[in-house]
């Protein structure tokens, strides 16, 4: 691979694995990783603890990945100062999100501003629907229908090896010719700004008896944030929404 520039570039995506299992399995993913030049690792929930003895011998040498993940105990936390979230799963799952494979992902993710992050699911049942509506679009991978099944290791190399593939002047982004002010309003929203939008609206509602009846609540709190979550959202139109909620908050009704 010698021919090959697998430099991650300032804007590199960050492989979240959801609620592993194996600690062998995050050592394959954390050699999948390095492989083609990823090095941000982050473990949500891992069933067996962190650190974990199986995943140094599984590694086979990526072991300053396995040294620097992160633990989290969301998902949301997890990719807090994303701006771009990409759940990967073979299904949509009753959410609606924008489709993209690998490829598609990765030409997004070294085109845009601000951090990206890629969700993987257990090894025995991917990603949850309420994981995947976090996300602000899905990568699903063209493989045989009559057997739909990758391993962890096996997702995450074909996710970090199409990011190889981009265009490395694509990945170190021009500073926008804005002002400062502009520029920052521009930026892509990071999931921690949107987490609040959302939360935000989901107390109002609350309050005012939306969420009714009380059995339909996670659905209909889910197609709310698959609408809430399409790509495009900037800082500058979250503050905007935060401003308007909170005016409704203050405002009495009719």
């Amino acid at each position: 691979m010698s021919d090959m520039d697998v430099s991650a570039g300032k804007n590199a995506p960050i492989m979240v694995l959801v609620r592993p299992q194996l600690g062998e399995n995050i050592g394959k993913a954390a050699r999948a990783m390095l492989n083609f030049g990823l090095t941000e690792m982050r473990l949500v929930a891992p069933r067996d603890g962190w650190p974990n003895p199986d995943a140094g011998p599984a590694a086979s040498g990526a072991d300053q990945i396995l040294a620097d993940a992160t633990v989290h105990e969301t998902v949301a936390d997890a990719v807090a100062d994303c701006s771009h979230v990409f759940a990967t799963t073979v299904r949509k799952r009753g959410v609606t999100k924008p489709v993209l494979d690998a490829e598609q992902a990765a030409a997004a993710m070294a085109s845009e501003t601000g951090r990206s992050a890629v969700l993987f699911g257990p090894e025995r049942s991917g990603l949850e629907t309420d994981d995947v509506a976090l996300s602000r679009s899905i990568i699903t991978i063209p493989i045989n229908p009559e057997f739909g099944s990758l391993n962890l290791a096996q997702a995450v190399i074909l996710v970090a090896y199409a990011w190889s593939r981009t265009e490395p002047g694509t990945r170190t982004l021009a500073q926008p010719t804005r002002g400062d002010d502009e520029a920052e309003s521009m930026t892509p929203a990071p999931q921690e700004e949107l987490e609040g939008m959302i939360e935000h609206l989901f107390e109002m509602l609350d309050k005012r008896g939306y969420f009714f009846p009380e059995d339909r609540i996670p659905a209909t709190q889910r197609t709310l944030r698959t609408l809430l979550t399409q790509p495009g959202w900037n800082s500058g139109q979250v503050r905007t929404m935060r401003g308007v909620l909170k005016h409704l908050e203050r405002v009495p009704r009719d």
